[in-house]
């Protein structure tokens, strides 16, 4: 590999990892988001009584949401974890809100 061919190497990289970063920063606040919206609903399930779990609305959310990772090319599995993870971490918060 010649000098030139490792700067646009490094450029290329550099370009790459800047896009991923932007793109974490993104994620972050996206999920900061959703998470104020879950809070506001863990906050209502208390309010009246209602349960912190709702498995209809979490199966449909799951299969809308894996509809989408299959159209993004993300791995499903991947997006099957993440989806159950966000959503454990909720049911977390919303029994936090019971209490």
């Amino acid at each position: 590999m010649t000098s030139d061919d490792a700067r646009r190497a490094a450029a290329l990289l550099k370009d790459q990892r800047e896009s991923i970063d932007r793109l974490d920063a993104i994620l972050i606040y996206t999920l900061g988001e959703r998470f104020k919206h879950t809070q506001q609903v863990g906050l209502l399930k208390a309010r009246y009584n209602l349960p912190p779990a709702d498995p209809t609305r979490e199966e449909a959310q799951i299969a809308r949401l894996m509809d989408l990772a299959h159209r993004a090319n993300l791995d499903p599995e991947f997006a099957s974890k993440l989806l159950n993870f966000i959503i454990q971490e909720v049911i977390h918060h919303h029994e936090q809100h019971q209490k």
